[in-house]
């Protein structure tokens, strides 16, 4: 069977907030929507101070959509105006933690299927998740090309620098990625140190380098886009040149520095070719970079934690759980 993205069927309700002083107390979207108990998410922080670098002159509205037929809820986020990170606790941390990038082809945010699930299960293994709502390149931002990996950038290094508040340890904080949040993920593991914003406080002297990367489904290069899924689209509005292309190309940049990976891909999908997952396993290899690779038969794209359970990819965040221990968690 192949499981790919579903229509999602409904309209969202959005209040946008005004920006503020300061990247911890600034006001964020949805604060006051009677219409979602689960999202946001109870505690959650903004990532720059007042208004975002690069922020368009029209008004950006933020735009939900929500497939509610059984069994399996799934949210939807269009319009960004205020990038966050949303903080779901363990019950019990043991000081690893993880920041999820969810995907959605830099159009919108598969917020559940790919941020909450993640944070609810790996919560389980008593690790505090992280989720980012990163801005959407395509809604008139300046550079629109990094306003994506900057805001990975800064969510890395705001988290690590509130580290004791959110009882992790900061050398073990690892990101997972879906699709365009996997070519995220990976572009981060890639690009941590480049300098791609003006720093702007104290964290952005940490690093934003992962512990670790899972990568699900990822596009880990745009060299043969038309092929399937094309992300250029999105991160540029005319076509790029080919120094664009192959600087968020990420497999290009894979060096012995870059962290260790687990990547999940499904032999059956459509959108994202499993050959991606090859390659970068591949290219890490050759690296003398750690990176497992499962490839689970029967499977499409954009599963997430969905995979019914008489099939054994439904297996895969055990299996990461399992590996992410051995490898800074």
């Amino acid at each position: 069977m192949s499981i790919e993205r579903r229509t999602f069927l409904g309209s969202g309700l959005a209040l946008l907030a005004a920006g503020a002083a300061s990247a911890q107390d600034a006001p964020t979207p949805f604060a006051t929507d009677p219409a979602a108990p689960f999202w946001p998410s109870r505690e959650r922080f903004p990532l720059w101070p007042g208004t975002p670098p690069g922020a368009p002159r029209a008004r950006i509205v933020p735009n939900w959509t929500m497939n509610v037929p059984a069994p399996n809820r799934e949210l939807w986020i269009r319009g960004v105006p205020f990038p966050e990170v949303h903080v779901f606790r363990a019950a019990k941390p043991d000081g690893s933690a993880l920041l999820s990038l969810p995907g959605g082809g830099y159009e919108f945010l598969s917020v559940q299927n790919e941020g909450i699930d993640v944070a609810e299960r790996f919560n389980a293994e008593r690790t505090t998740v992280f989720v980012l709502t990163y801005r959407l390149p395509g809604e008139g931002w300046a550079n629109r090309g990094l306003v994506a990996i900057q805001d990975a950038q800064r969510a890395m290094r705001l988290i690590r620098s509130r580290a004791r508040e959110f009882r992790i340890d900061p050398h073990r904080l690892g990101v997972i990625g879906f699709s365009a949040g996997g070519h995220l993920a990976a572009d981060l593991g890639v690009s941590y140190d480049q300098p791609l914003y003006k720093p702007i406080d104290a964290a952005d002297r940490l690093s934003a380098r992962p512990a670790y990367l899972g990568l699900v489904y990822p596009v880990v290069t745009l060299t043969d886009a038309p092929s399937h899924y094309d992300a250029t689209k999105m991160l540029w509005p005319a076509p790029p040149s080919q120094a664009d292309i192959d600087a968020r190309s990420p497999v290009l940049h894979i060096t012995r520095d870059t962290p260790p990976a687990f990547l999940v891909h499904g032999s059956m999908d459509g959108t994202v070719p499993v050959w991606h997952s090859f390659r970068w396993a591949g290219t890490c290899w050759n690296a003398g970079v750690p990176a497992e690779l499962h490839v689970f038969s029967e499977t499409g794209h954009g599963f997430g934690l969905h995979i019914p359970k008489d099939q054994s990819g439904s297996r895969w965040p055990d299996l990461f759980a399992l590996w992410m221990r051995k490898h800074g968690a």
